[in-house]
């Protein structure tokens, strides 16, 4: 599903990613680990095309096609999401509104029927159930006024509605207690668990890994995968940390 090769990239002339190497087949799922400045949320925002980041060297198919070709619109239409880190707050913009447009333009860019706002609105309560989240978020402006735990339940929701092939997830725990936790990796699992799909997990920690077990673990460390693994490597690295681990 998403191969990269030797890929090279860079922001404002500083090289941050030094030739990183990863194959990720249907049906999988992927952890990334490292230390902070290793280059994992900028893997997440080359993947989903962010303006700043320029690729200098290597490739990346999705799909078997080429994915740096692709605009950022190109690759959601796709079947690519990514995740943040730090959902942002979009002011008079209604959940409603972002998420029934995000949908529809990708349907449309693929040649399919918009969903009519009745039909919308019935995926979207469905999506909000299955995340516990109020249905009357729904007509809230986009994060605006929600806490930490609430912008990632509404990632959630998003990801559910436009059922991505391959989500890229950049630190989805952070800031998150433990039953929020909880219920963003049983919406992962739900989502994302088929076949047919594939998620990348970027991580500094383990406890995501508890809700959302990998099929591999990576090290990342100065730009470029040091060392890969099971599901033990996560335990490993949590208990003997980067440093005696990724070398």
């Amino acid at each position: 599903m998403l191969k990269i090769e030797n890929l090279h990239a860079e922001i404002d002339g500083k090289e941050i990613l030094k030739g990183l190497s990863l194959t990720v087949n249907a049906g999988e799922v992927h952890a990334i680990m490292g230390p902070n400045g290793a280059g994992k949320s900028t893997l997440g925002y080359v993947l989903g095309g962010r303006p700043g980041y320029e690729v200098t060297a290597g490739s990346v198919t999705f799909d078997g096609a080429d994915l740096l070709e692709m605009e950022p619109h190109e690759r959601a239409a796709a079947g690519l999401f990514l995740g943040f880190q730090y959902p942002v707050e979009i002011p008079g913009v209604s959940n409603v509104q972002f998420l029934r447009e995000a949908l529809n333009s990708q349907r449309r860019a693929r040649g399919e029927t918009a969903l009519s706002g009745g039909d919308f609105l019935k995926v979207a309560r469905e999506q909000a159930a299955a995340l516990s989240m109020d249905a009357e978020m729904l007509k809230r402006p986009v994060n605006v006024g929600f806490s930490g735990g609430e912008k990632k339940r509404n990632e959630m929701v998003q990801m559910g509605i436009v059922a991505p092939k391959l989500a890229v997830l950049d630190e989805t725990d952070s800031g998150l207690d433990i039953d929020a936790l909880r219920v963003v990796g049983d919406g992962i699992n739900r989502i994302m668990r088929s076949a047919d799909k594939a998620v990348v997990l970027i991580t500094h920690y383990q406890r995501l890994l508890d809700y959302v077990r990998p099929d591999f673990v990576h090290v990342l460390e100065a730009g470029r995968i040091t060392r890969s693994g099971g599901p033990e490597l996560a335990l490993e690295l949590e208990r003997e940390g980067y440093g005696a681990v990724a070398a």
